[in-house]
């Protein structure tokens, strides 16, 4: 059996996943980690599905290997530290904890109180962007605004303070970025947060964060990285789809056809992109906790695994004619939000944001098209989350 030479980002296509992924057989491949040590690579969708369902693999990231090197911590550091608070790394029993704190905030009824709130957010910056005139960026001007306006809404971030949040998050997740860079974004946003979680002590308004203050079950350093989680969790993924879907759509205009004109179709339509793109393109990422048999194998205790989304969601035994974009698809099962019980808390909220923002952009500009040869886009294929980092249109 071949052993990957690390986990393969680039992509010949931007919509493809990277060729050698399409050349594995089998869903479970060794892999060689950025730091030398040997672990796992996931690629069929029923193991990645056993992966993410098995408490035997844990998910915080003590022990992982770095499947790229940009992941891997700086030199002299044997690993980072997780902030209390940073849910997304814990296992249970602190993991549910955290959980069961925020899931009501999340809900399907709380989604539906938001609809209208997000959609005005939606329609601002199609106005803006209107006013403004050809030719655009979409990313500044559509993709990530939306769902950082949404999550700083939920969350109590004042309307002044959001560009500062977008500029610091955005060095904070850039794997282009050093490590010691990211780092230094990162304690910048923290520092902010713990700030704003002050404020919301003393004045607490109508927000997540301020029933959070006024729950009295979490710290100061809790809330802030509660804070700090949500707020970056809360828009990247989305901002990146709202970018990549919209550059894939354009180059499928019978697809965004139906986006546009059939309003039954924006839901499936959010399932399929999401499959189709896997833009969270690294990981998730386990470590054994025990010796555990998966598709005829043996993953040792302390051995990492990642499952590759790109792959796993393109599975032919699960989707079939897996490489066709079909809008229409019943794709509810794919895993870009992830499955079990570290499932993506906000996956509603993004859904809703989705689900509102394709179709209300393809209408407000029917005549929508790229500015530029669509080769000549620029992508992100070694950020955290997979994109474009800038996507130039005009009407």
């Amino acid at each position: 059996m071949d052993i990957l030479e690390t986990l393969p980002v680039e992509r010949e296509d931007p919509f493809e996943p990277p060729a050698v992924l399409k050349e594995l057989h089998g869903p479970l491949h060794p892999m060689t980690y950025a730091d030398g040590r040997p672990g796992w690579l996931v690629t069929g969708y029923a193991e990645a599905r056993a992966v993410l369902d098995d408490a035997r693999f844990s998910n915080t990231s003590q022990g992982a290997a770095p499947p790229i090197k940009e992941l891997a911590p700086p030199e002299g550091l044997a690993e980072l530290v997780i902030p209390p608070g940073f849910f997304i790394a814990m296992d249970d029993p602190e993991h549910s904890r955290y959980r069961r704190l925020l899931t009501r905030h999340f809900s399907m009824r709380k989604m539906r109180l938001l609809e209208p709130g997000t959609q005005r957010i939606i329609d601002r910056q199609l106005d803006e962007m209107a006013r403004a005139g050809a030719p655009a960026d979409l990313v500044p001007a559509f993709a990530l605004p939306i769902p950082s306006l949404v999550i700083c809404e939920l969350l109590g971030v004042p309307y002044g303070e959001r560009s500062r949040f977008q500029d610091t998050t955005a060095r904070a997740v850039n794997l282009d970025n050093s490590i010691e860079q990211r780092g230094a974004a990162g304690a910048e946003l923290m520092g902010y947060l713990s700030e704003l979680v002050g404020r919301k002590r003393a004045d607490p308004g109508e927000d997540l964060l301020s029933e959070l203050v006024a729950g009295g079950e979490l710290d100061h350093e809790e809330l802030t990285g509660v804070a700090t989680l949500l707020l970056t969790a809360g828009h990247e993924t989305t901002a990146n789809m709202l970018g990549l879907g919209t550059f894939l759509l354009l180059c499928r205009p019978d697809q965004a056809e139906l986006v546009r004109t059939d309003p039954g179709v924006a839901e499936t339509a959010v399932e399929e992109l999401m499959r189709y793109l896997s833009v969270t393109h690294i990981g998730p990422i386990r470590v054994a906790r025990a010796d555990v048999p998966l598709a005829g194998r043996t993953i040792r205790a302390g051995e990492t695994v990642t499952i590759s989304l790109p792959a796993v969601n393109r599975d032919a035994t699960r989707f079939p004619d897996p490489d066709r974009l079909d809008v229409t698809r019943q794709a509810r099962q794919q895993l870009g939000f992830g499955h079990g019980i570290h499932q993506c808390l906000g996956q509603q909220l993004a859904r809703l944001e989705m689900r509102l923002a394709y179709p209300a952009l393809l209408r407000r500009f029917p005549g929508l098209r790229l500015a530029v040869p669509a080769g000549e886009v620029r992508l992100r294929p070694r950020a955290a989350i997979y994109g474009v980092a800038a996507l130039p249109v005009t009407w």
